[in-house]
């Protein structure tokens, strides 16, 4: 059973997020927070899988309440919300640990789909919007120096499949790209997550433009 956490200021949004989740038999709300500030405490309490996550809320704005919960609480994934395809705060909140984003209307068999998703450690990388955010987030310049060297430990091939996770492929196209099985790539994405101490594919990503292996 995946625990989800919703977090929403909109009480009719937390209830129609609530009976969509609580349809699907996988799934299980744990909680419901108005704001910031008791996504944070309820995160604490429950320990969800997942916490559905928008961004603008009184107290504590969800970028906040984001980079508490992934800082604090192992294990605890968030899935932001936002309600445009290029809000500029979805920025914000990967960097400050999100798994992934959602529009507020994305159709309710997607929104289970992607809370199964980032339960199971991955990230949302297939939905070209998101691709176009990820990279255009990746790009921008954090910091004095925004390049970042890869470590020497990165096998020839782990580059490869870095830059082809960066270009938002699936396990099963890197294979059909580099002529391996789905499970060895999926090997090779384990071993990069090992090794950058990356979160998720969504780190990744980023990472992999920081370093300069994805073209804009």
């Amino acid at each position: 059973m995946i625990r989800v956490l919703i977090a929403d200021d909109q009480a009719l949004v937390r209830a129609g997020f609530r009976e969509i989740v609580g349809s699907a038999d996988d799934l299980d709300v744990v909680g419901e927070a108005a704001n910031g500030v008791e996504a944070v405490r309820l995160a604490a309490v429950h320990r969800p899988d997942v916490v559905v996550m928008d961004i603008r809320m009184p107290e504590l704005d969800g970028i906040e309440a984001t980079r508490r919960i992934t800082a604090e609480l192992t294990g605890v994934r968030v899935l932001v919300l936002t309600t445009f395809d290029l809000d500029e705060y979805v920025f914000e909140a990967l960097r400050a640990g999100a798994s992934g984003f959602l529009l507020k209307d994305t159709p309710s068999a997607e929104l289970l789909a992607a809370i199964r998703v980032v339960a199971a450690g991955d990230a949302l990388l297939a939905p070209g919007v998101t691709r176009r955010l990820i990279a255009e987030f990746a790009a921008r310049p954090v910091g004095p120096s925004p390049r970042a060297d890869l470590p020497t430990t990165i096998t020839a091939r782990e580059r490869e499949v870095l830059a082809l996770v960066a270009a938002g492929l699936s396990n099963a196209e890197i294979g059909l790209r580099l002529h391996i099985t789905a499970g060895t790539a999926k090997t090779h994405v384990g071993h990069l997550m090992l090794k950058l101490a990356a979160r998720d594919r969504v780190h990744l990503v980023i990472l992999a433009y920081r370093a300069g292996l994805a073209a804009m």
